[in-house]
């Protein structure tokens, strides 16, 4: 077995001699590359044929894995042990949805009880708000429930809860609120009647300076239209922290838990999926489980040649640290996956955006790409024109389901050929020639053929990968949920970077804290600032003079 290094260095090698290959040839030369290059799974479809790899590409990549120790690794990570060695943690997110009924074992202790316990008791508060039982404190019942959260206290709510909105029928209406910025909560709550709303305080620690301040206001605005007494009957927590929860005026049964072994990112599976269960139901919310748990036995068990997550993420790596590739987008041709971009970018930058490996030292390679994206059509008609024909080359996943729901399906069957024909194009493009030919077809004379093919021209072999899947269910969701957080794990094995932490954010919070009050006391001395900050506040203060 190759050392990582000396398996990196053949990969590069490999990757050289297939500069001058273009896939259109590929597909050209193998009638069966499709087949070769892509997996179906239990009603999940992934094609990654598009790429410019190779059987020895790939024999390549899984040999890059192994040195690292990925089945070791990802044994580690099932087993429950200590992977996030910074806080000394597990990250057992996979209990939350694993159903099978077994032990599950968390540095050595079974937590299935517990966690069954707490699923079971959110699972009865959102039966009893969804069936009229548990009231507003007028006697209405609640109609809308606002989520206060961020990061992925909201992210994750916000997103599910989009997703699957044909399922939501029979519960509450859902709204998200995370920005700091006033007018998140004051445009959400404008057309709803508080008699009828139930806010949610989603925050581990009940100390999120965003998320308290948004329930801090949401608070004094149901004591000004219900009274104080109101504020038990449209408030839920989750939270770990019981007493400061107690001091908001929450009652202990609409408190609800999870654990430090869960991190932000990967916590919609747990009591922070609260909105999602009462919006769809526990059945519905069940089936988003197990979507989770089909994925975990899959990328638990499968090797890594036909294992879909580990392939996404070895492709991943291949594209950032073999060929440069600085960005990495996500196009879902599903409306109701528009948040789904903007959860993956916290997923996979917040996990692996790291610089030091997990023992501190300078990280060898470049690790995460950034993240962007845009449901399908609507991206075409923004950032297309880059991905086709900019300077940079950016890999693409497309997703989409082979069946519409609640939606018109001849509207999706154009929305079906619009994602085959960009991943066409991607791979295709079109030469010099075929673009003077199609200018000749229009009927364009000689010099205009010459002014405008260059401009026609479209490089081709920017790879794509395909996500078709049946139709955007709950399960599926769960499963595509659990595929990206496998990929991102795949690629923190290979980068020797830890995946569940988030130092990160902290100096932003920290200097924030230490400005607030600055910035709220117009005589605060500004002295000790650097002056671009000091100066930014003076003329704030002499803006607010005027």
């Amino acid at each position: 077995m190759p050392t990582f290094a000396e398996a990196l260095v053949v990969l590069e090698a490999h990757a050289a001699t297939l500069k001058q290959v273009r896939v259109r040839n590929l597909f050209a030369q193998d009638a069966e590359r499709f087949q070769k290059f892509s997996i179906e799974h239990d009603g999940l479809l992934f094609d990654y044929s598009k790429h410019k790899v190779t059987a020895e590409t790939m024999r390549l990549l899984a040999d890059l894995a192994r040195a690292r120790d990925f089945d070791g690794r990802r044994a580690a990570l099932f087993a429950g042990e200590t992977v996030n060695t910074t806080e000394g943690r597990a990250a057992m997110h996979m209990a939350l949805r694993d159903l099978s009924g077994a032990p599950i074992l968390v540095q050595g202790a079974d937590v299935r009880p517990e966690v069954e316990r707490e699923r079971e008791k959110v699972f009865a508060f959102a039966e009893a708000l969804r069936s009229g039982a548990s009231r507003g404190a007028t006697g209405e019942k609640i109609s809308d429930i606002v989520n206060i959260g961020i990061g992925g206290s909201d992210l994750g709510p916000a997103m599910a809860a989009r997703a699957l909105s044909p399922f939501a029928s029979e519960g509450p209406r859902t709204h998200f609120v995370a920005n700091v910025d006033g007018a998140d909560l004051a445009d959400t709550l404008l057309p709803l009647d508080l008699a009828r709303t139930l806010f949610i305080v989603s925050s581990k620690t009940f100390t999120t300076q965003e998320t308290l301040a948004n329930a801090r206001s949401a608070r004094a605005r149901v004591v000004a239209a219900l009274g104080e007494a109101a504020v038990a009957k449209h408030f839920a927590a989750v939270s770990t922290r019981l007493d400061k929860v107690a001091e908001f005026g929450i009652a202990p049964d609409r408190v609800f838990g999870f654990w430090d072994w869960v991190g932000g990112r990967y916590s919609i599976w747990s009591s922070i999926g609260l909105a999602l269960a009462i919006a769809i139901g526990p059945k519905h919310f069940t089936e988003f489980l197990h979507g989770g748990y089909d994925v975990d036995t899959h990328f638990k068990t499968a090797p890594i040649e036909t294992n879909i997550p580990a392939l996404m993420g070895l492709l991943g790596v291949f594209q950032r640290n073999v060929l440069g590739r600085g960005a990495h987008a996500v196009i879902p041709y599903d409306q109701r996956l528009a948040r789904f971009p903007a959860y993956l970018q916290q997923l996979e930058m917040e996990s692996n955006g790291k610089s030091v490996t997990r023992e501190g030292r300078p990280a060898p390679l470049h690790t995460c790409p950034i993240v962007f994206g845009e449901p399908g059509t609507n991206g075409q008609h923004a950032f297309f024109q880059l991905l086709h024909q900019g300077t940079d080359v950016t890999p693409i996943d497309f997703l989409i389901g082979a069946q519409a729901i609640a939606s018109d399906p001849k509207q999706h069957e154009l929305l079906f050929a619009n994602c085959l024909a960009q991943g066409e194009a991607f791979m295709k493009g079109r030469t010099l020639d075929e673009a003077k030919a199609k200018l000749a077809e229009e009927g364009r004379d000689a010099a205009e053929i010459e002014r405008l093919a260059a401009h026609k021209v479209f490089s081709g072999d920017r790879p794509t990968s395909t996500l078709l899947y049946r139709r955007l269910d709950p399960r599926t969701l769960g499963r595509l949920i659990a595929l990206y957080e496998h990929k991102v794990f795949t690629q923190s094995v290979i980068w020797d970077i830890n995946a569940f932490d988030q130092w990160g954010v902290e100096l932003g919070k920290e200097l924030a804290n230490r400005l607030a009050p600055i910035v709220a006391d117009a005589a605060a001395s500004t002295a000790a600032l650097d002056a671009s900050t000091g100066g930014l506040i003076a003329w704030r203060r002499r803006a607010d003079c005027d």
